[in-house]
């Protein structure tokens, strides 16, 4: 899996948008205006920065060495995902899914309905 195979699945969803708020490296996906997954596109090993469950994230770091707190980030919030190898690509896309769901379900309501048109 590489950054390519992420953007393509995140540009496959409903409202996801690519911009570069903090500087040219740092690549943030969002759902309308709230980020789900961050990663540093000039990184020669390929992470990504998730939003989770708080208890889901503490399980899976203990269960998952390539799963970290989020750097950066509100570590009980966030976790950042080594693209390594361990975790298999359906999982990485599950991580992704819950991440963008997490966060369209904190949106407004008048968001989601931009969403709808």
């Amino acid at each position: 899996m590489n950054l390519e195979d992420v953007r393509e699945y995140c540009d496959s969803k409903k409202g996801s948008n690519e911009t570069f708020p903090f500087d040219e490296e740092t690549l943030v996906i969002r759902v309308a205006s709230k980020m789900y997954l961050l990663t540093n596109i000039k990184s020669k090993e390929l992470s990504i920065s998730l939003k989770c469950d708080p208890f889901r994230a503490q399980a899976l770091r203990l269960d998952y060495p390539c799963i970290t707190p989020g750097y950066h980030l509100n570590k009980k919030h966030w976790i950042t995902v080594d693209i390594d190898g361990t975790l298999t690509e359906e999982m990485i896309y599950s991580l992704i899914d819950h991440s963008y769901e997490l966060v369209y379900k904190g949106l407004k309501k008048s968001e989601k309905l931009l969403l709808e048109l």
